[in-house]
This record gives structure tokens, C-alpha cells and sequence, in this order.
């Protein structure tokens, strides 16, 4: 090809070497086969992913919810905690939703940038809810619409996070004066600024321990995913046969692995996560986690690949068509193959994708026409 990258400079030609390595982004068919290899790929898939040591922490109604915290331990590391929320006096079990967090550079809080619990949040998390979210909770939302709804801390974030002071033995501390702008650009304390600042670089530490450690950070998340779903389809309130998960960006992405992963999910709704390998070159690969980059994927397929190996099952992809983490080439091309491979499998009317005006986000438009897309499908 020959083609020229701003990222690479000398180095553009690197592209064209591999191609000649062998196959990138090469179709891979939906299956069960193709779920088992991804799996393997990815590592961390062995043992019965159940939590370990369940803790009931503590319970609440309100604004119409009724409201738990339950910790488990995934058998390393911090305990996860969780909140799972339902319509106060919904009788008989529900269907049951896994609300994702997002990544956002934001790795202080998981659970508290998509639900709110027993306290009211503060201040800073309002405006993350603003800033992406069109201004609410809306794990809350879905769980007011007839839910069983579980959200939780993933490896790396809130209650699953690394301690501080672990992180700058490894990558340093930063100068006050960044933190000071950060936090006040963001409108946060100073604590969960320095935090967030410090975890950008220290999971660049962490996906070469994944490596080192025969996994991938994508493994790793995935897992504790995994867990947090089997503990919600074992509870007595849940509808297992009515499964699905749902999120936004880094959600986005951990939705996507669970699809490939999780056999027991009815449906998925990816948002803001979604393009075409391809179309990250030279425009977008610095901005995304490691989470998007599962070790060797490249050879064996594609991104939007992995997240439509569970077809026919029902999947959602809702797209910002301003999106600066994706080009718009990237997005279409993404899309485009999906729906070949929900058409190839006799059920196009499966995959629904949505585009929609605007930058990254999960806004109320969105939010609404993805929780009547979960009405219909689950």
C-alpha cells in the first residue's frame, strides 16, 4: 500500500511489512468455535468464575429503587462491590441487566459514573453524569423501567482499583502543579485527580504484567465480568433467561467481550465503542485502552468480528457519528460488517445499529431508544 502515517513517520512503511507477516483483520466467523478461541486468546477463562465469600454490605429504598450493596471476592485482590437496584415492591423475578461502566480516565469510581446508591452523589459525579450521560444515572433509570439492574467495580476500577501509593513506587509520582490543573479542569478533588492521572500510566505497567502473566487486560476485565454476571443470574429476583448487558465506551468494550465470552447472555447493547481495526490507523490508537487491543486479535480477525461471534443473538450498536475516538469510515465499515455477518447467518433483523449526531456519549435520546430495544429483545 505504501501509505503514509502521521503517527509513524519513517516508520510507515512498518504497516505494509506486517501485511506481508501475514493476514490483518481477516473475517472470522460467528460460532461457538470462534467464542472458545477467543477465550483462549485472551486467557483468564478457566475455573467456574464464580465470587467468592458474598457479602450482603448493606440495603436501601429510595427515589422508588430498592437498593443493595454486595461485595465478593474474584480471588485476587481488592473485594469487588456492586449495588443492584429493582422498582421498590416489584414482585417475582425480573429481567436482569449488567450495567457497564465506562473507562474514561477515570479509574477512582466504577460503579458510582453509571448508578447511585444509598448516599446522594457529589458534586463532581453530576457533572460526569452531565458531561456524557445527558445528565443522570441511568443505570437507576433502567432499573425504574421494570429491571433487576447490577452494577460493579471491575478490575482496575473503584473497589477493584490499585492503591495509590502501589502505582507511584512503579511510575512516579506526578508534580502538584498537574495534578492542581487536572483537577481543576475536571472539577474534581485533588485526590481523585491524581488518582485518575496516575492509573493512565500505570496501565501501560499493567498490560505488560497481563502479557508477562500469559493474559490480556481484556481477559482480565472480562472475568471479573463474568463473575459479576453469574452472581446476578444466581439471584432469586433475576430472570436468567432474560439476560443482557449494556454500556457506554469502555463499557462499550467490556460489553462487546462479554458477548464473545458469556454463553448465558440473551442480548448486548454496545454504545460508543464500535469501528473497524483498520480504521483506528493513524487516528485513534493512543486514545484507547488496552481493553481494544487483545494481544494477536489482529491475525485472526476484527474488532466488530469479536462482537458479533455471538449472532443470532440479539446485539445493539448505537454510534456518535462526531465521535473523536473513531473515524467515521471506521464506524460504517464496522457496522457494515456486522450486519454481513448477522445476514449470513439467516437473522439480519438481529443487529440493530444506530447512528446518532454528535461527540461520545450515552445521552437521553440514546438511553431511551436503547432501554426500548432491551424491552423488545428481552
Amino acid at each position: 500500500m505504501n501509505s503514509h502515517y502521521t503517527h509513524l513517520g519513517e516508520y510507515s512503511s512498518w504497516v505494509d511489512e506486517a501485511r506481508k507477516q501475514g493476514s490483518l483483520f481477516p473475517a472470522m466467523r460467528p460460532g461457538a468455535e470462534t467464542r472458545q478461541f477467543l477465550r483462549d486468546l485472551m486467557g483468564f477463562s478457566k475455573g467456574p468464575e464464580q465470587p467468592l465469600d458474598l457479602r450482603l454490605e448493606g440495603a436501601w429504598v429510595k427515589d422508588g429503587l430498592e437498593g443493595e450493596e454486595i461485595s465478593w471476592s474474584c480471588g485476587f485482590g481488592p473485594r469487588t462491590h456492586a449495588w443492584a437496584l429493582k422498582p421498590a415492591g416489584a414482585k417475582g423475578p425480573l429481567p436482569a441487566v449488567l450495567c457497564l461502566h465506562d473507562h474514561g480516565g477515570f479509574k477512582y469510581m466504577g460503579k458510582e459514573k453509571i448508578a447511585e446508591g444509598a448516599q446522594d452523589a457529589p458534586d463532581y459525579l453530576r457533572g460526569w453524569w452531565q458531561g456524557v450521560y445527558g445528565g443522570r444515572a441511568w443505570a437507576n433509570e433502567l432499573a425504574r423501567q421494570g429491571y433487576l439492574v447490577l452494577a460493579h467495580d471491575t478490575f482496575l476500577w473503584g473497589s477493584r482499583r490499585f492503591d495509590l501509593e502501589t502505582m507511584e513506587k512503579a511510575v512516579g509520582r506526578l508534580p502538584d502543579a498537574d495534578v492542581e490543573r487536572s483537577a481543576a479542569a475536571n472539577g474534581m478533588p485533588l485526590e481523585v485527580a491524581r488518582y485518575n492521572a496516575t492509573s493512565g500510566t500505570h496501565e501501560h505497567l499493567v498490560s505488560k504484567y497481563c502479557n508477562l502473566l500469559g493474559t490480556t487486560l481484556a481477559g482480565v476485565v472480562s472475568r471479573d465480568d463474568r463473575i459479576a454476571l453469574n452472581y446476578l443470574l444466581t439471584r432469586p429476583d433475576a430472570q436468567p433467561e432474560r439476560a443482557a448487558c449494556i454500556g457506554l465506551s469502555g463499557g462499550g468494550n467490556r460489553s462487546a467481550l462479554l458477548m464473545a465470552t458469556a454463553e448465558r447472555l440473551k442480548a448486548g447493547v454496545i454504545v460508543g465503542l464500535m469501528s473497524s481495526f483498520e480504521g483506528l490507523l493513524d487516528h485513534n490508537v493512543a486514545s484507547h485502552t488496552w481493553m481494544f487491543y487483545p494481544f494477536h486479535l489482529s491475525r485472526h480477525g476484527d474488532w466488530p468480528d469479536l462482537a458479533a461471534c455471538r449472532a443470532p443473538a440479539p446485539l445493539l450498536v448505537q454510534y456518535d457519528n462526531e465521535d473523536p475516538l473513531f473515524t467515521p469510515a471506521g464506524m460504517q465499515a464496522a457496522h457494515e460488517r456486522i450486519e454481513t455477518i448477522y445476514r449470513e447467518t439467516g437473522s439480519p433483523g438481529a443487529y440493530t445499529g444506530q447512528f446518532y449526531p454528535g461527540p461520545h456519549k450515552f445521552d437521553l435520546e440514546m438511553q431511551g431508544q436503547a432501554f426500548a430495544w432491551l424491552k423488545d429483545n428481552l
